[in-house]
């Protein structure tokens, strides 16, 4: 699975493209979001790097949607980096558990 298959796959579970101008994030990083409670969301941040992609998946308390990448989570309740095709296995759970 590459990037542009997990943000097809996004996409199709609701989550929203993110414009991000703060300093949270690198630029160039791809963010898609979405609320799974009040203001519990569930981020994935693409990051596209020269040598490697590397996905970084939370589930954070902002204090809104438009919060997310201009400041930084008042709460990180998890974290999920995923850096080579072994950890892909963990994403595909984590995603499942996401559509609950």
């Amino acid at each position: 699975m590459d990037s542009q298959q997990i943000i097809e796959t996004l996409k199709h579970q609701d989550f929203v493209k993110v414009s991000h101008t703060g300093n949270c994030f690198k630029d160039g990083a791809a963010i898609y979001a979405k609320e799974i409670r009040e203001n519990i969301f569930l981020p994935f941040i693409i990051l596209k790097d020269v040598d490697i992609e590397n996905i970084q998946a939370l589930i954070a308390h902002f204090d809104c949607f438009g919060s997310i990448g201009l400041k930084e989570p008042e709460q990180i309740m998890f974290y999920l980096s995923i850096k080579d095709k072994n950890d892909l296995h963990y994403f595909e759970q984590y995603l499942r558990s996401s559509n609950n």
